[in-house]
């Protein structure tokens, strides 16, 4: 099985879909949420007719533990390049997340371009230590379903030794040269360690609140560049901003997610 099969969903009624929390993909027990918005943007995809999200945002009501699950979408809008829906994404009647999203085609949009950023700096991936799943849950199960490495730079937190920084930089790609399709999009912006485990700060894990994803194109294939940083940790929240590029450069989605800030024990 992999990130396609793992992520699949099927209709079973008007506007309802089917899919299953698959195990291995979680964080300390609780699946991780980008692989909960890959699989309700798959069934909102279809319900949209649309063959891409553009926009996602999703607020996470409930932690998701393998099992069925039932995705129920509503079309809100039905436009000529876009259709607007929301959706629930729930676990034997528990919701999980709401959504509300916009499906179009990346392909067909067009438009000036400017971009102000570019790619992170990045030693080659295999210079670049991977991440991988430890049995005592830290790094977590869903790292031995992922391809994720690390900028050297901000690896040594993993040891104790974090930079001080609330960065991360680094390479993702899917296991088995499977394909970066969309919804592959998604998990990668919610794969990375929270950017707080580099900020030098008491804190344990970090569960997200929200989470909105922009997506600007398909990405080609190979490695994505990844940059994930946060400027703002007050109030118990933090901001967690996220960019991705393609292997040929090009800049094909961000990220910005609003979690908790416990304190760490």
């Amino acid at each position: 099985m992999g990130f396609h099969a793992d992520t699949a969903v099927e209709a079973v009624a008007d506007g309802r879909y089917g899919a299953t929390l698959q195990e291995g993909w979680d964080v300390v027990g609780n699946a991780n949420g980008g692989y909960l918005l890959a699989i309700a943007a798959r069934a909102m995809m279809a319900a949209s007719g649309r063959p891409h999200p553009v926009t996602l945002s999703a607020h996470f009501l409930s932690p998701g533990r393998p099992g069925p699950l039932t995705i129920d979408c509503e079309t809100i809008k039905e436009g000529r390049r876009f259709a607007t829906l929301s959706a629930t994404l729930a676990s034997a009647e528990r919701p999980l997340l709401r959504l509300l999203g916009g499906f179009a085609d990346l392909g067909a949009l067009e438009g000036p371009a400017r971009i102000e950023e570019q790619p992170p700096e990045l030693p080659p991936p295999d210079e670049c230590p991977r991440v991988r799943a430890a049995p005592e849950g830290f790094p977590p199960a869903m790292m031995d379903r992922i391809d994720l490495r690390l900028h050297p730079e901000d690896a040594g937190f993993k040891a104790g030794r974090p930079s001080g920084r609330p960065l991360f930089r680094g390479w993702f790609r899917l296991l088995d040269e499977e394909p970066l399709d969309a919804c592959a999009l998604l998990l990668a912006l919610d794969a990375f360690p929270p950017t707080i485990f580099n900020a030098n700060l008491p804190v344990s894990w970090t569960p997200t609140v929200e989470l909105t994803a922009h997506l600007r194109a398909i990405p080609a294939p190979g490695w994505l560049r990844c940059r994930f940083s946060t400027r703002f940790i007050a109030g118990g929240l933090m901001e967690e901003d996220g960019e991705l590029w393609d292997s040929e450069g090009h800049f094909v989605a961000q990220s910005r997610q609003l979690a908790l800030v416990p304190r760490g024990g």
